[in-house]
């Protein structure tokens, strides 16, 4: 399990009456989800060797999802049954301007602990991927996050970080919320951030803004996907724009999971070292994860589309 990926794992429900609020929307599809695990699952469908750390119900949403993620050759033995807590579940609606309603009912991901995570055989890591989401609420899984990223720290192993703020599941905890993601920015070798992430994290009204702040503030290499435009790459004291592909979207779900996923898989299948590839080895590894993200797009639901990814999208 070269890559180990935290946080939660939950299902999602997504509405099918396009254009509908999840009050109106009365047809939704069940799918596996929950950033970390679609994270995890990228890579597993690219070729990668990865695990997941999570918590499940012990219920058929949670074996579900386990069985789900082996499918993808995802390594289990860290996702743990929770016979005292539902699985998670989050309500998705696609909206018709592009945005989506989301509603989180919330149940085992929370519960994952420290002398769960501690159990984990780290010497058999190269990278940790903390994929935030509900890591920053409080509960049990906070204080696991810290305790691995300590752990990973101290390992000296390569730490990749994806804040994934969800308004509605942070409301007037958002000051929180920036708090916790600066102590993680911080501590990475790699992160990914939507613009969105970006301004709302360093506080600043323009992504031009934003990506000088993170220049000057934080030491690792950082992303910032523009969807369409392609992805913002923060490196070595400038900025870059790197240009996606042109395709037809039906579902956006999952299309940044998948671009770290194959981040990730580039830098642990080739055993490189993301401190010292320079933008030659980063504008390749982000035009193939612009790839990965974009054909993510073209399908309903992140694990079908990842059910049709493979490394051979990288040719």
């Amino acid at each position: 399990m070269s890559v180990l990926c935290i946080g939660e794992a939950l299902i999602d429900m997504i509405c099918t009456d396009k254009g509908s609020s999840l009050s109106d929307g009365q047809n939704f599809l069940k799918k596996p989800g929950g950033a970390p695990t679609n994270v995890a699952a990228a890579i597993g469908a690219l070729g990668g060797s990865v695990a997941l750390s999570a918590k499940v119900g012990n219920d058929p949403f949670g074996k579900q999802l386990n069985q789900v993620m082996s499918e993808f050759n995802v390594n289990t033995q860290h996702v743990h049954l929770d016979s005292n807590h539902f699985t998670t579940f989050a309500f998705v609606s696609l909206m018709l301007d592009g945005e989506r309603d989301f509603v989180f009912n919330r149940g085992a991901d929370a519960e994952l602990t420290v002398a769960e995570v501690s159990q984990i055989d780290l010497t058999q890591t190269t990278i940790i991927h903390f994929g935030s989401a509900t890591a920053f609420l409080d509960g049990p899984l906070n204080a696991a996050y810290y305790h691995l990223l300590e752990a990973a720290k101290n390992a000296g192993k390569t730490i990749s970080f994806d804040p994934n703020y969800r308004h509605l599941l942070f409301g007037d905890k958002q000051e929180s919320f920036i708090k916790q993601s600066w102590i993680y920015l911080k501590q990475a070798h790699f992160t990914k951030l939507s613009d969105e992430e970006a301004m709302l994290i360093t506080g600043k009204s323009s992504l031009e803004d934003a990506a000088a702040d993170l220049l000057a503030n934080i030491p690792g290499v950082f992303t910032i996907t523009l969807g369409k435009d392609g992805t913002l790459l923060g490196l070595e004291g400038k900025t870059y724009i790197i240009p996606s592909i042109q395709i037809k979207p039906t579902d956006t779900t999952g299309a940044g999971d998948a671009f770290v996923g194959a981040v990730l898989y580039q830098l642990d299948n080739a055993s490189l070292n993301p401190s010292n590839l320079g933008f030659d080895g980063w504008n390749k590894i982000i035009q193939n994860a612009n790839k990965a993200g974009a054909r993510t797009c073209e399908y309903m639901g992140a694990m079908e589309a990842f059910k049709h990814l493979n490394n051979s999208i990288f040719n």
